[in-house]
This record gives C-alpha cells, sequence and structure tokens, in this order.
C-alpha cells in the first residue's frame, strides 16, 4: 500500500487539495490552540491549516511523497510542521495531544480498532478526538473513498472503538466534498468528537 500512496502523491497536482477538512476547521476554531497530532495526513492539507491557526503540528503518513509536498506546502505557507514516516502501528511517541484529528484514514477493521483504542495514550486528560471518514454507504458514491466495503465505517463501529471516551459527538450525514480532484460530489460520511475521559 505504501507504493500505491507514494505514486498517487508523486505530482505537482495536491490532490486533495490545499483547503482544510471542513468538519476538522469547523471544529479546530472552537478550541483553544495548543499541540495536535494529524496521523495519515498525506500532502499536508489540514497539518498545514492547523500550523496557521498556530497549532503546534505533528503528523505522519507511511508515504514518503506525502511527506516531501507537505513539507514543501508549510514552507510556501510560512509555518513549520513535524512530520514523521509511519503506519499506525508502529508510531510511537511521548508527547501528549490536546487534539488528534483523523480524516478519511480508512483501516482494516483489526488495525483500526486497535488503532483508536490506543489513541489515549497520546492525548492528554480531556484531549479530544475529532474524526470524519466515510461510511459503508459511501461504496454506492463516485465522490471518494475505499471500494472495499471492509475499510468502509458504521456508527457501532466507532462507537465501539471509542466505549471508553466520552462521545460528545457523532453523526451519520451526507456532505458535497470539494477537496481536490479525488474527493468531489456527494458523500456519505460519519463525524465523531470523542474526548479523553
Amino acid at each position: 500500500m505504501k507504493e500505491v500512496w507514494d505514486k498517487r502523491y508523486n505530482s505537482d497536482e495536491y490532490i486533495y487539495g490545499l483547503s482544510p477538512n471542513n468538519f476538522l476547521s469547523t471544529n479546530l476554531k472552537k478550541l483553544n490552540i495548543g499541540k495536535i497530532l494529524l496521523p495519515g495526513d498525506g500532502e499536508g492539507r489540514n497539518s498545514i491549516y492547523a500550523a496557521k491557526l498556530g497549532w503546534e503540528v505533528t503528523a505522519f503518513d507511511y508515504s514518503s511523497s506525502g511527506k516531501e509536498k507537505a513539507l514543501k506546502l508549510a514552507e510556501s505557507n510560512n509555518v513549520n510542521i513535524k512530520y514523521e514516516i509511519s503506519d499506525v502501528e508502529s508510531y510511537n511517541s511521548m508527547e501528549k495531544f490536546d487534539v488528534i484529528s483523523i480524516i478519511f484514514l480508512h483501516l482494516p477493521k483489526e488495525t483500526r480498532v486497535k488503532f483508536h483504542k490506543n489513541l489515549h495514550k497520546f492525548l492528554k486528560p480531556e484531549g479530544q478526538v475529532i474524526l470524519e471518514c466515510f461510511s459503508k454507504s459511501q461504496i454506492e458514491n463516485k465522490s471518494g473513498g475505499p471500494k472495499d466495503l471492509k475499510l468502509l465505517y458504521s456508527l457501532d463501529d466507532l462507537k465501539n472503538d471509542f466505549s471508553e471516551y466520552k462521545i460528545d459527538f457523532i453523526e451519520k450525514t451526507d456532505t458535497v466534498l470539494d477537496e481536490g480532484p479525488l474527493h468531489q460530489g456527494k458523500a456519505d460520511v460519519i463525524r465523531l468528537i470523542a474526548r479523553n475521559p
């Protein structure tokens, strides 16, 4: 899979656009500025947005071409981000974050459950997870996301994954994506905000 994403990101075009994810940007503006972790942030659009707001940003992805583009975007926006090459199973940090933002990061079930349940290790007490993903209904749409039902999520999946957190908000809804050439049009998503107890 690393090779697939390296190839996908290996162009001058930012395939998911330069603007941040709407759900993340709407909610991040409501919070006090602190430290944020962005797993699977690809070309860095969400990291750069957070850094421009004043957040101390750490991101990781297993694509080296994604990292290259993210750092280039950071430089052109005069911000600094810390960007590591890692997959979700290998990532480790001694830092504790105020927010972890997971935007359209789709994982096989076993990996997903373990990753979500381990996030508390990287969160401060009352730290928040802000997550948006494609629901299983997205399989009918042509606006992006995996074409494998096993990589799409349900409300119950996320309620179970975050059962030990305080879930402040969760919804399954439809939206219209305008995020670069690969996220365009009607989409079925799940949005979640959960707090580390």
